[in-house]
Formats: C-alpha cells, sequence, structure tokens
C-alpha cells in the first residue's frame, strides 16, 4: 500500500506538463487513523491547486455529498462557510509547500490555517520569491508542520523552475514494444489526447523538416479543442511546400530555421519527430516523455537515448514514462 506522499506523486505525474507556467503538485488527505480520504492533483494554471482539489473530496467523502465547484475562490468559500471543524483531526499531504500568496487563486496556506487542519505534511519547500513561506503561516497558526525535502517532489517540479529560467525543453515519441517508431500511428487514442493536452499548453513546437514532407500534419491539439502552438520546423532550406496542413491553422506562427535560436523566445518547448529532430536538438533537451506501445513493426529506432526514468504510468493501452 502506498504512503500518502507517494499516492500524492503518483497524481501528480498524471498531469506533469499540463500544468505550466504552475508547478505540477498532488495532495492527498487522510484521518487520524492514516486511511485515506482523497488524492488529487493539479491540473492545469489558474484552476484549483492540488490542495484545495483535495479538501474539497474529503469534505465530500465525510459528509456523503457530492458538491462540485470550477473556481478555487468557489471552492475556498464553500469550505470556510461548512466546513464545522471536520478537519480538526486531519492531515493532508502535498508535494509542495502550500502558497502564500493571492495570485490567480487564493493562498492555499491560509486556507488550511482559516480550517484549523491539524497536519501538514510537506513534500519539498518552495522556494519562488512571491508564493514561497507557506509553512511559516500554518507553524503560526499552531498547525503541524513537517518538511520532507523528498527528491521525488523536486523532481516533479524540475519543468516549472527551469521555465523560470528559460526555455523548458520536452521530446515526445512514440514506439513499439521493439523501439520502433516509424509505421503510421502507434499510441493509443488516450496518449494522442494527452500530448493534444501538452501542445495546447506549450509555447513552441518543435519538428524536423523530414518528418513534416513525410507525415504532412497539422500540429495542432484538436483531440482537446485545444490551442494549437506555434511551430519551428528544422530545415535547412525553406522550401517546403505549404499546402501542408500545419500552415493552414489559424493564430500561429510557423518559422523555418536551421538552428534553435528562437527557443529563447520561448519557456515551454515540445520537440516532436523522429531520429534526425532529436540529434538536432538533443543537447537542448531536459526531459523525455515516451509512449510505449503493445505493438511491434516499422524498422526505424531512436539511438542513445540513455536517461534516469522520473515515472511510468498507464496512458491507455500504452505505458507512458517520464525521463531526465
Amino acid at each position: 500500500m502506498l504512503d500518502p506522499l507517494s499516492l500524492s506523486i503518483n497524481e501528480a505525474w498524471k498531469y506533469q506538463g499540463l500544468t505550466l507556467p504552475n508547478p505540477a503538485v498532488g495532495a492527498c488527505v487522510s484521518d487520524a487513523n492514516g486511511a485515506i480520504l482523497s488524492v488529487e492533483a493539479h491540473k492545469k494554471a489558474s484552476e484549483p491547486h492540488a490542495e484545495v482539489l483535495a479538501l474539497l473530496s474529503a469534505y465530500n467523502l465525510l459528509n456523503q455529498t457530492q458538491i462540485r465547484l470550477d473556481s478555487s475562490e468557489q471552492i475556498h468559500n464553500f469550505l470556510l462557510a461548512n466546513h464545522n471543524g471536520i478537519f480538526n483531526s486531519l492531515t493532508i499531504t502535498t508535494t509542495l509547500e502550500p502558497c502564500s500568496h493571492v495570485g490567480k487563486t487564493p493562498s492555499c496556506a491560509d486556507l488550511l490555517c482559516r480550517l484549523q487542519i491539524k497536519r501538514v505534511v510537506v513534500g519539498c519547500s518552495d522556494e519562488h520569491k512571491i508564493a514561497r513561506g507557506g509553512a511559516d503561516l500554518l507553524t503560526r497558526a499552531n498547525i503541524e508542520v513537517e518538511i520532507l525535502d523528498d527528491v521525488r517532489c523536486m523532481e516533479l517540479i524540475e519543468p516549472f523552475l527551469l521555465s523560470r529560467k528559460r526555455a523548458f525543453v520536452l521530446f515526445k515519441w512514440a514506439q513499439r514494444l521493439d523501439g520502433t517508431i516509424d509505421g503510421g500511428t502507434i499510441s493509443s487514442l488516450k496518449s494522442r489526447e494527452f500530448v493534444h493536452q501538452i501542445r495546447s499548453t506549450a509555447d513552441l513546437l518543435v519538428i524536423g523538416a523530414q518528418s513534416v514532407r513525410d507525415d504532412r500534419p497539422i500540429l495542432d491539439a484538436r483531440l482537446v479543442n485545444g490551442r494549437a502552438p506555434d511551430v519551428l520546423i528544422l530545415s535547412h532550406t525553406k522550401k517546403i511546400d505549404r499546402s501542408i496542413p500545419l500552415f493552414s491553422v489559424k493564430d500561429r506562427d510557423v518559422y523555418i530555421s536551421d538552428n534553435l535560436d528562437l527557443l529563447e523566445q520561448y519557456r515551454y518547448v515540445l520537440v516532436e519527430g523522429g531520429a534526425r529532430a532529436y540529434e538536432s536538438i538533443r543537447d537542448r533537451v531536459d526531459m523525455h516523455l515516451c509512449f510505449i506501445s503493445p505493438s511491434t513493426g516499422g524498422t526505424i529506432r531512436l539511438q542513445n537515448i540513455k536517461r534516469k526514468i522520473l515515472h511510468q504510468n498507464a496512458s491507455g493501452d500504452d505505458i507512458k514514462i517520464w525521463m531526465r
């Protein structure tokens, strides 16, 4: 049986790549006997934080209700008006120190103080100059705080930390059990939907010219009705057929270049494509995301990808693996 922090970490990884410019965060609420009441994660920037969602889910379980609220402010106000002290004996475990500031969402640390939760277990401290300080607020409110400094929680927020300084670069590919990456669609619909969610969050999508010529892609986020990112085509020549669908997507810029200078203008860069694209950008890649399909076939394989596995979980029929 997984402990509350591991449950929180696993839940947060389900939404890795989708929360930028916010960090991926998971939270778990447990009772005085250690029974798990809820496990939630932050899903998208500007939407409720993990702690807020976990508190509402725990409230629903304890009160046998099905309250559903969309915004952080609505959840905060509801819990403050209706908690009736049910959190006083509970523990919340969160992968990142609860935020202390009021931004697009209210302060999680302030909510926990006002609900007078008994204990807060923090996977790692928040060093962001605006959001940090939540643990101090909780301590001053006589709430027990334990900070674990768990390396898994630091790994979870690496994309967020890097994107605060420069472009965070994610290389994504799909392969079969035999390692092949060519020969048509490989990954499941659920995996492709996840990639479209990432496209909708990313600022720039980088792809090799040969993949563009061979596949004639559109590179949008239509499977999730999302926003299409700008596109950089890596090519030694400007001669690319402009009737290829990616050029006709509205509200996007498409660049053709033989270098990566454009990356400096963006904060979240997704790289798709095959072996040539990877070789062109491998030294700039921060994380790898691989979808492994339970199939065989094809002839081309990516070479020399030796990285530490950070997390893996199911994605439809596929395995989704995050690597650094």
